[in-house]
């Protein structure tokens, strides 16, 4: 079979304007950027705005294994296999950062014959939003830096007198607003700024002080994007964000420093979602890029919005598993949009299942044991609970799961049909092969079918908690009814931290940040662990975005490069095109 990206530069593309056309968007609400991709303009809301709503079908999946197990794969599939039954749908995923493209995961545009296209612009740039994004927090931070320069240099009175304004009195040890890069890199983790250059008699460099980067996609701008409404609320949030606090423990704004509407500025063409197309020429909106372990892991509202007004059925995809971006699209997500799922997809392979038994070390490069690749019921038995914790799980909200296995060469009709089992056993409302990497379209025609019959079937959607439970109620739910966890211990300074904003922002919904791959904080823990306590090292808020941001257990918002990463494999050919890219 070839590579993914010889089946995407082997596909025919439609222009742009020919998918929007056949979508509903009339050529005025378009901004095409080249020929194969375009931004559609929010005044098609205004158009669609007594059209009813189709069916919204959230995709998750199990704890993925490092290599993943298809779950955007299966979201494009998904939309193809329901296109085949003459149904019209929509895609709706995330904007990939190039993090993990020249990394370990390489790309996100899907696989094989189910993917969106043109995958190398899908995978790198794209029409530039997560480059707007880095420029206007970027500003932000520079903006903060030179204020607190500037009211220092020779005290607050003497600041006030040459500006006209009011000195914020910002205190540089409590500055939440670091800076960001679209990429992986460790180095970056832990760094110090505004030191005098070498030799220098006086420091005009700034106020020295300690920070350190995260990756772009989890800057707040990325999760304000994807859950704005339009440009005014954008702008609205971003006024909002806590950037610092002062020398009296108040919160500075973006708003404070009057940097708000300059970084609204940068972005204002971001807000407008980005229109692709898959290899079957459906249409797919493209917008927005939280990770899921660090971020709330979901593409924006406006696109779900739009495309639920012009398709019987639009498909989504959260990040990584039921405990990871599909609790933030119940608990986040559907709490600001308003939007209930009718259904959702669980996405599961044999491989991944049999790494949940605990017996099998899966490391990208390295050859996958025999057993992975070959019949081993006793490992499958074994890892198979962390299928039904997923289950159990997307039940719990209220709404039908759907099993979708990505089935692979691999696997035998015998684990197949113990997998198919079990998970009607676990209460799956219907379980599906899915054969879309090697078959397109065709391949998720009974996937499609289970979806139709899952979203004909009442929906009693419900959110995990409520607005009035406290924060620290709220973080226990979480990790007692979706990680199986037995309890929560915080840090000294995360009970201080907890303590405070609870004070004005308890009314907030809250974002986990801990590993995909496990239910757990603890990426060692396999299968369905139960009763482990859930170490909480760092509360933060994301008051634009509209959240409690929580750290647990040792996870880096700034990835790392690995050994032997993805990027050594890519280039360009003699005749201008991308080669080595997956």
């Amino acid at each position: 079979m070839k590579s993914d990206i010889e089946i995407a530069q082997a596909t025919k593309l439609k222009p742009i304007n020919e998918i929007a056309a056949s979508a509903g968007i009339n050529l005025k609400e378009l901004e095409p950027y080249g020929h194969t991709k375009g931004k559609v303009r929010l005044e098609i809301l205004e158009r669609l705005k007594d059209k009813p709503n189709g069916k919204l079908v959230v995709v998750t999946a199990i704890n993925p294994t490092p290599l993943g197990e298809g779950k955007t794969v299966t979201t494009i599939g998904a939309s193809l296999g329901l296109a085949k039954i003459g149904k019209k749908v929509f895609t709706c995923i995330r904007q990939p950062s190039m993090g993990p493209v020249f990394g370990i995961k390489g790309g996100a545009a899907g696989g094989g014959y189910s993917q969106v296209v043109p995958m190398e612009d899908f995978n790198i740039n794209l029409t530039g939003d997560i480059h707007a994004i880095s420029a206007a927090h970027n500003f932000g931070a520079a903006a903060l830096d030179s204020r607190i320069y500037h009211e220092e240099r020779k005290g607050y009175e003497d600041f006030e007198e040459r500006s006209g304004l009011k000195a914020l009195k910002i205190d540089k040890n409590k500055i939440s607003w670091k800076r960001v890069v679209d990429i992986n890199d460790r180095a970056l983790r832990s760094i110090e700024i505004g030191l005098p250059t070498p030799g220098a008699i006086d420091n005009d460099n700034g106020i020295p002080r300690h920070t350190n980067f995260d990756i772009s996609v989890a800057s707040e701008l990325m999760a304000i994007l994807a859950l704005s409404e339009d440009l005014q609320d954008m702008r609205r949030k971003i006024g909002r964000i806590v950037m610092a606090l002062n020398v009296e423990g108040d919160p500075v704004t973006a708003e404070d420093l009057g940097v708000a509407g300059s970084m609204t500025v940068i972005m204002k063409d971001a807000i407008m979602p980005n229109l692709m197309q898959t290899t079957e020429h459906t249409p797919c909106f493209v917008h927005a890029g939280p990770f899921a372990n660090i971020a709330h892991g979901n593409s924006s509202i406006i696109a779900d919005r739009i495309a639920l007004k012009l398709a019987d059925y639009v498909i989504t995809e959260a990040g990584f598993g039921s405990d990871m971006g599909f609790e933030k699209f119940c608990d986040i997500k559907t709490r600001y949009s308003g939007i209930n799922p009718s259904a959702a997809v669980v996405v599961c392979t044999v491989r991944a299942l049999k790494s949940h038994s605990g017996r099998f070390k899966i490391v990208p490069g390295k050859p996958l044991d025999s057993k992975l690749v070959s019949e081993d019921i006793e490992s499958l038995e074994l890892g198979i609970e962390n299928l039904k914790a997923h289950i159990v799980n997307i039940n719990g909200f209220g709404i039908p799961a759907v099993v979708a296995i990505n089935r692979f060469a691999t696997d035998t009709q015998k684990e197949i049909d113990l997998l198919k089992k079990k998970a009607i056993e676990f209460g799956a409302y219907n379980v599906a092969e899915s054969s879309v990497h090697e078959k397109g379209g065709e391949g998720g025609i009974d996937l499609a079918h289970a979806i139709v019959e899952a979203c004909d079937k009442p929906s009693k959607f419900k959110m995990l908690y409520d607005d009035k439970l406290s924060l620290a109620e709220k973080i226990t739910k979480i990790c007692t009814e979706v990680y199986s966890a037995g309890g929560v211990e915080y840090s000294e300074s995360a009970k201080q931290q907890l303590a405070f904003y609870q004070k004005k922002y308890g009314h907030l919904p809250v974002c986990m940040a801990k590993t995909q791959y496990s239910l757990s904080h603890d990426p060692n823990f396999k299968g369905w662990p139960k009763d482990f306590m859930i170490p909480v090292r760092d509360v933060c808020i994301s008051a634009g975005a509209g959240f409690v941001y929580v750290l647990t257990g040792a996870i880096s918002t700034m990835p790392g490069l690995g050994t032997n990463p993805s990027y050594i494999k890519i280039d360009i050919d003699s005749q201008g095109n991308i080669v080595g890219m997956f």
